[in-house]
């Protein structure tokens, strides 16, 4: 293994001097294992991918994260330990006929030199299933390594074909301290990094600079670029120490955003954390969950509309109010934009959280649709039929229909409203909170009358 390592770290100086013009997260990029930081439940000592790296038993695999998190890096390291060509394509920008260049390519090389080929498919869930199939014999063949990256999640985007024959590692965004320990080693680093340089970096700024990376190293290292070139350095001299200050710090950080990948899985992954904090009643995180997206640059219509579903999906009659207010919600935000309207979002978020929940409605309404569905255009009874015209009223529609306002209690006790095919049905079942309680108690009560009037009781 220590060969090995040498094989790999022999030409680094040669490598930093090619690479001086190239972007500081270009240069930095891990050249050894233990130089790749995060992702400690992949690359820990004792874990698998770790291991068949160390052992050169590769396969082909699915790298899922966020974007920063490693996956073209751990790719090109693997092809450096397995001593493999690295051929690299971005589904954004290649097709069919790039792929198929590509494995004449990985064939040449097997035939003329000997060597394996990792084959890396950045943004692989952009390709649609022709392309993606078009991987499928060269992965059973052994042509190459196919290693896929995608932000998405693979279950969806990905050919269950291509996922039968790849292993799937989910990589996570960097947690702040591997953040740090990269933004320190860029620091440190004389060859790659600003390590030739004097450049007084306070502890305290660079943890604000780890955290408004958002656990992606290459923003991280592309702010820390930043800063290095625009700090200033003492008595004007281009060569001496340079200070990095607060207020830099702050102006540079400050345009940044948070991750949220509008319509991908960051999007769809808070929204759900939204609706489900509220429906587990916790207004503090459902106010903390609705801050993500705005910070993210979510439009705040689009979780209008959203609190409104929240609204009749979980408190329902429990609280009519709380439809009331989503609405509400909704239109300042149309009315007034932002930030005023997002303030309104917010309240409408926390009731919501704070209101008695009840998925009766929805219950209801999904079991009434179901059985629409299954049993097809029954007859209208004929007792509930309009009768605008003489005919339909020769023809009996509607007698025999029962006015509840001329009923006892404005009741019409045992009368059935439901194709005669079916029979009655009871979809809605009222829990017992909110004003649903009082429902509930309506409703037994005419279920009463209706049992004494069908068993031939007095109505």
């Amino acid at each position: 293994m220590s060969s090995q390592v040498e094989k790999l770290t022999e030409n680094l100086d040669e490598m930093a001097a090619e690479m001086q013009g190239h972007p500081l997260a270009d240069r930095m990029r891990p050249q050894s294992l233990d130089e790749f930081f995060g992702q400690v439940h992949l690359m820990g000592s004792d874990k698998p991918l770790r291991s068949a790296i160390e052992t050169d038993k590769l396969h082909s695999m699915i790298f899922w994260g966020p974007p920063g998190s490693g996956k073209t890096t751990l790719a090109r390291l693997i092809a450096r330990y397995a001593d493999a060509e690295f051929i690299s394509l971005s589904a954004v920008l290649c097709g069919v006929k790039d792929v198929r260049e590509a494995v004449a390519k990985t064939q040449g090389f097997m035939i003329t030199q000997g060597r394996r080929t990792v084959l890396f498919i950045d943004e692989v869930h952009r390709f649609n299933k022709a392309q993606q199939d078009a991987f499928l014999p060269y992965i059973e063949e052994g042509t190459f390594i196919f290693i896929g990256a995608t932000t998405e999640n693979p279950s969806f985007e990905l050919n269950n074909a291509l996922l039968s024959r790849a292993r799937v590692y989910v990589l996570k965004a960097l947690a702040s301290d591997a953040i740090r320990a990269i933004i320190d080693r860029a620091l440190l680093d004389k060859r790659r990094g600003f390590g030739c340089r004097e450049i007084d970096f306070p502890e305290t700024l660079r943890d604000e600079l780890a955290v408004a990376a958002d656990g992606d190293a290459r923003r991280a290292l592309n702010f820390l670029e930043i800063i290095a070139d625009l700090a200033p350095h003492e008595n004007g001299d281009e060569h001496g120490r340079q200070r990095v200050d607060e207020t830099l710090t702050n102006e540079i950080l400050s345009g940044g955003v948070r991750r949220f990948d509008k319509g991908g899985e960051a999007f769809y992954d808070q929204i759900s954390a939204l609706h489900k904090s509220v429906r587990g009643s916790s207004p503090d995180a459902a106010l903390y969950w609705f801050a993500r997206m705005i910070d993210g640059g979510c439009d705040p219509l689009y979780i209008a509309r959203r609190v409104v579903r929240m609204a009749s999906e979980d408190i329902g009659n429990a609280d009519p109010r709380a439809l009331q207010i989503a609405l509400s919600a909704w239109d300042v935000q149309e009315r007034l934009g932002s930030p005023e309207g997002e303030l309104a979002i917010a309240q409408a978020v926390a009731y919501l959280a704070s209101a008695a929940k009840s998925n009766a409605v929805y219950m209801a309404y999904k079991m009434a649709t179901s059985e629409a569905k299954e049993r097809g255009s029954l007859e209208v009874p004929i007792h509930l039929r309009n009768s605008p015209t003489k005919l339909m009223k020769e023809l009996g529609y509607g007698k025999a229909y029962r006015y509840a306002h001329d009923e006892p209690e404005g009741y019409a006790a045992g009368e059935t409203y439901f194709p005669d095919e079916m029979g009655e049905r009871q979809y809605y079942q009222p829990v017992p909170r909110g004003l649903e309680r009082k429902i509930k108690e309506k409703l037994d009560y005419f279920a009463s009358l209706d049992a004494k009037a069908r068993s031939g009781g007095e109505r």
